[in-house]
């Protein structure tokens, strides 16, 4: 029935006697609002807008309960979903309300989607599992990811720097944060990734410790004298090529192609679970034809028992202490090949590629190494000028 509403609420608003269980007001002026009136609630009625969708297919929107707004307010909400309508924009509440509810939480997303994936992927799934669980799932577990916001998540940066945790530590789940966000988004799981810009704690606690010329000489003199030959020939190695310790344990001599000096490493071994490359220098070469294990073993490094050699950290500590630098990690020895690549003047595209960075951040911590390469470039354009300026005469007695 098409009537001004606006002359039948609330007085009007009555089923008429008989069968009918219900009935619809229309209101004039072609807006698509009508009032429904159902016999079990006599007096009052339910506002709703019929429009005809993207499909030209006839749809319902529930407006409200006449109760609860006014006409001229119902009137004023389906001015504003016409509005939306002529933009283009979507106008079904219930559509929005059944993508809301499609939205997992956080927890949701990264066990049943994140670390499957991940786990695929990287040797280092169980660790942001450990990271997920640990860190963020007690704060952001039960969230929606479409309800994680950016300032939630520097508060929460905010909060772990306050409880005294280092920089690096608290970036750390953060970082994981982002990437599952981000891969959240690219997945259609998400519109947008809210976590766009987040600022991070600055670190300022990389230890690199890059050994000065005295300390590479003390080192090596300990580790071609020591007793140890093995494991000396694996800190040797590692000094030689930049791998991983985990890597050079790992290896089989059929990953080795003297020929070509050239190591794959598989990616069952790889830290980045990708097939990675590494060539072989001459003293790498050097070390790996003295080990005399080639040809009877599978692996090139073997302990005692003709078994693969495992991690010697307590070998390593005496080696190290030998030559006066208890402090250096056998992960240095991965940074001082980096030191030795850049300070002959390679690139820090070149270093990545051999290292094996997959982030070309990681590899720019080694910039700062580059300076005294910078210094020979620098110094060689004071010797063209140099050997442009004229001689000087000299100036002797009676001149």
């Amino acid at each position: 029935m098409i009537v001004n509403l606006a002359s039948v609420i609330p007085d009007g608003l009555q089923c008429p006697t008989g069968n009918r269980r219900r009935i619809e007001y229309v209101d004039v002026g072609g807006t698509g609002l009508y009032v429904e009136v159902r016999a079990t609630s006599p007096g009052q009625g339910t506002y709703y807008w019929r429009y005809k969708d993207e499909n030209n297919k006839t749809r319902h929107q529930k407006i409200a309960r006449t109760t609860d707004i006014s006409l001229d307010s119902a009137r004023e909400k389906i001015r504003h979903l016409r509005a939306k309508q002529t933009l283009g924009l979507n106008v079904d509440t219930r559509k929005e309300a059944r993508a809301k509810k499609a939205i997992p939480t956080l927890t949701e997303f990264m066990e049943e989607q994140y670390i499957p994936y991940q786990k695929e992927r990287i040797r280092g799934w169980s660790r942001q599992r450990d990271l997920f669980k640990n860190h963020l799932q007690p704060t952001f577990g039960n969230q929606p990811l479409d309800e994680i916001t950016l300032h939630s998540v520097q508060q929460f940066l905010t909060s772990l720097r306050n409880k005294g945790y280092a920089a690096s530590t608290c970036n750390h789940p953060i970082r994981l944060l982002r990437h599952a966000m981000g891969l959240a988004c690219k997945w259609g799981v998400i519109e947008s990734n809210q976590l766009t810009g987040l600022s991070l704690a600055r670190e300022e606690n990389q230890v690199n410790n890059i050994m000065t010329d005295d300390e590479l000489k003390r080192l090596v003199k300990v580790l071609k004298s020591d007793k140890n030959k093995m494991v000396c020939s694996v800190c040797l190695f590692l000094l030689s090529t930049g791998a991983r310790l985990n890597e050079a344990l790992s290896a089989r001599w059929e990953h080795f192609d003297l020929e070509r000096r050239n190591w794959t490493i598989p990616i069952e071994h790889s830290k980045s679970r990708k097939v990675k490359s590494i060539p072989l220098n001459d003293q790498a070469l050097s070390i790996l034809e003295n080990l005399g294990t080639r040809g009877k073993y599978d692996h090139p490094f073997i302990g005692r028992r003709g078994k693969p050699l495992t991690t010697k950290h307590k070998v390593w500590t005496r080696l190290r202490n030998e030559a006066g630098l208890p402090h250096l990690r056998l992960h240095d020895l991965r940074h001082q090949y980096a030191s030795f690549l850049i300070n002959q003047g390679r690139t820090l595209y070149e270093v990545m590629q051999i290292l094996g960075h997959s982030d070309p951040s990681v590899t720019q911590r080694y910039a700062h190494l580059s300076t005294k390469s910078l210094q020979d470039a620098a110094n060689s354009a004071s010797d063209v000028i140099n050997a442009a300026m004229p001689e000087t005469p000299q100036v002797g007695p009676g001149t």
